[in-house]
């Protein structure tokens, strides 16, 4: 017996919807991940809002380190576009690791202690959605760029130079 191609693309897509589905708060919440309203991490640039919702590849991961009475963790992560510093707070510290690829929604770009790191922030979420299996680049690395408020508007900020081409928290290894 042959199967149609209407039942296959009718199979396919019901596939999908159930790959997109984000477990949140105990309960599942069906969440369309397009690219129409995934941003690039190219992209980015720093505002103190949480409006990012962006899918990456988590490339090397930091030691957890306690503030106060918070874990905090930094990561380097891309996409095929760019690199940037993410900063895990919480459990997120252990409940990530390196290979793993995942959606970020309502994310943040801000300065952190002086750092301009993505983060999931307050009301953001993370939920991996894959492994291992991701195009990515090492550059640029948009935590690695000095921005300043756009002189047109200062809501915004525009990209003055780079301050480094590469991670200098999460360097490439040296050939040898």
């Amino acid at each position: 017996m042959r199967i149609s191609s209407r039942f296959d693309f009718d199979l396919l897509r019901t596939l999908q919807k159930w790959n997109n589905m984000i477990l949140t708060s105990s309960r599942w919440l069906l969440k369309e991940t397009t690219s129409e309203n995934m941003i690039l991490l190219k992209d980015i640039v720093p505002a103190a809002q949480n409006n990012i919702d962006t899918k990456f590849i988590i490339l090397d991961k930091g030691k957890t380190t306690v503030e106060g009475q918070n874990k905090i963790c930094l990561a380097l992560v891309a996409d095929a576009t760019a690199a940037i510093h993410f900063q895990f707070w919480g459990d997120e510290c252990d409940a990530f690791d390196s290979g793993d690829i995942i959606c970020l929604t309502n994310g943040i770009f801000s300065y952190q202690h002086g750092n301009l790191i993505l983060r999931a922030g307050k009301r953001g979420k993370l939920v991996k959605v894959g492994g291992f299996t991701m195009a990515f680049v090492e550059t640029p690395n948009m935590s690695e760029i000095h921005w300043i408020p756009d002189p047109n508007n200062s809501k915004n900020y525009i990209q003055q130079y780079v301050i480094s081409p590469v991670s200098r928290i999460f360097p490439p290894p040296s050939d040898i």
